[in-house]
């Protein structure tokens, strides 16, 4: 059985929204077609009425309103057979025929003076052609006859229970039924009689019930079978659409997978290709900056393990010369052999001491007490008076010693952590600042109202370092300059304790180009609140 990836996932939820969506649109279309075609028809068949309307406006305009037709169905029926005159004086006139003469006749059942087969007269002729669009004729009835058929060979189709008088009414200007059939007047197509610009009625005529002929069963499977077919396209497209897209979407994820697997396999330099600007784009490019990041810190980390293997060997090796010296009688144990032994010790000592620091969270064994951070800094700086004097560099504290005189801003942190942290930038100064160069340290206390921060700054002279590596100095594995990294350099720990230190104590340490040429680092502490 195949696995069921994300990308499938996504594919069959789509698949299945398209397939309720489109059956849905395909159901709702049949049912809209069903129950909106009887009223189409209706409002095509009322725009046939026309001829009805002028003979309901005559009858208006002769009587005035609708009283004599109101519930007049013989009225109405005459109306509807074309005879105007008859519904208004009782008399048909021959300008105001609308069928045949024998029609008439079947229909009054009275003898005509125009046509009379019991007087022997001729029946009249039929208007010819040209005067049907002043006096139209109705399409139910044929309008030539070689010979007009007898007055019983077939009933009337206006009275047949499917013919559209039978849904037809008329209403006045208000929409109150005057004459005609019980219809649905809400949803019955209407056709205004208008006088002039008003409107004095309407001609109204109900939508069909149902289509039961063999015609509109046809036509409505015929439309029911192009909506079927247009939705099965439509669905087999969305689909094929959806797969497409759905590849293409999670392609990028398939990729960001294989690359993780990779990088957990110990391949650090594998990347991604990022495409586009979307928020796939934005993992591969974090995936490729951590990996390239992880990269970094992975051969950063095998170079300093070396040079931590070469400074550990570097006093052991001495010492083991020293005591096998003594083993062999080479050398006696004097005080000059027992101060080399204790210095490479010390050596020994202090580069462990530095690999503990760098692997331990300050915030774990911080000891918070109220502390004299300016203090601290001045004891620092009386402990490597001497060596700053041989080197020839010269110290500038005047900053230190004026506000430590005036008032001694205090914190809450550990004073043997932060004695480290002013060790530790004061050997990097000795390490890497040229002889006879300077060390300037300003301190300022920030607010205005409150004085709650100080704000260390320590610039030493050239040399400076490469802005590429500037970014990098407080990386824990980092050591810059790799040519005089043993001889001026220390393990490369220093900083990466300085900042994880002064982090622990709410501050934070920054590193930028020294106006002397040098670097300058930037310390800023809290200072406590009742300071």
């Amino acid at each position: 059985m195949p696995r069921l990836t994300l990308s499938r996932k996504i594919f069959l939820a789509l698949a299945a929204l398209l397939v309720v969506l489109l059956l849905s649109f395909v159901g709702f279309s049949i049912i809209a077609l069903q129950r909106g075609l009887g009223a189409y028809v209706a409002e095509i068949e009322i725009r046939r009425m026309d001829w009805l309307s002028q003979l309901l406006l005559k009858h208006y305009i002769a009587n005035g309103d609708w009283k004599k037709l109101r519930d007049n169905d013989e009225a109405w029926h005459r109306l509807r057979m074309g005879q105007l005159a008859g519904v208004l004086d009782g008399a048909a006139s021959p300008d105001d025929r609308r069928l045949p003469p024998w029609y008439e006749r079947r229909v009054q059942g009275t003898t005509r003076s125009d046509g009379d087969p019991d007087s022997g007269a001729p029946p009249p002729p039929l208007p010819p052609a040209s005067s049907s669009a002043a006096s139209p004729q109705l399409d139910l009835l044929p309008r030539r006859f070689s010979m007009p058929p007898p007055p019983w060979f077939f009933p009337d189709p206006r009275s047949a229970a499917d013919s559209i008088y039978q849904r037809l009414a008329v209403l006045d200007a208000h929409g109150t039924p005057v004459v005609g059939a019980t219809i649905d007047f809400e949803n019955a197509a209407r056709l205004p009689i208008r006088r002039g610009r008003s409107v004095v009625g309407y001609l109204a005529l109900a939508p069909a019930q149902g289509f039961e002929s063999e015609a509109d069963r046809a036509f409505l499977a015929r439309q029911s079978g192009v909506i079927a077919l247009t939705g099965m396209c439509g669905l087999a497209f969305a689909l094929v659409l959806s797969w497409l897209l759905a590849r293409r979407w999670f392609k990028p994820i398939d990729a960001l997978t294989q690359a993780a697997q990779d990088v957990a396999r110990g391949r650090l330099s594998t990347r991604v290709t990022v495409h586009g600007s979307d928020e796939l784009a934005l993992l591969g490019k974090t995936f490729n900056d951590m990996a390239q990041r992880l990269d970094k810190i992975e051969a950063s980390r095998r170079a300093w393990l070396a040079d931590a293997a070469h400074e550990l060997r570097t006093p052991l090796a001495a010492m083991r010369a020293e005591i096998e010296a003594l083993q062999d009688g080479v050398r006696t144990f004097d005080e000059r052999t027992a101060l080399r032994m204790h210095r490479q010790v010390i050596r020994l000592g202090q580069l462990v001491d530095d690999l503990r620091s760098s692997m331990r969270e300050p915030q774990n064994d911080l000891l918070t007490t109220a502390v004299f951070p300016l203090t601290l800094l001045k004891e620092a700086l009386d402990h490597t008076r001497d060596r700053f004097a041989q080197r020839g560099i010269a110290v500038n504290r005047d900053a230190i010693d004026r506000i430590a005189a005036s008032a001694q801003p205090v914190i809450d942190g550990d004073a043997h952590r932060l004695h480290q942290v002013f060790m530790n930038l004061l050997e990097n100064t000795l390490a890497y600042t040229d002889a006879g160069g300077r060390l300037r340290i300003d301190a300022t206390i920030e607010g205005a109202w409150t004085g709650n921060c100080l704000t260390l700054l320590f610039d030493d002279s050239a040399p400076g370092v490469p802005d590429e590596e500037m970014p990098r100095l407080f990386d824990r594995l980092f050591r810059g300059e790799t040519s005089r990294s043993r001889a001026l350099g220390g393990s490369g720990l220093g900083l990466s304790i300085c900042r994880a230190t002064i982090e622990a104590h709410g501050g934070s340490i920054e590193a930028a180009p020294s106006p002397l040429g040098g670097v300058r680092m930037t310390i800023t502490l809290p200072l406590a609140a009742s300071a």
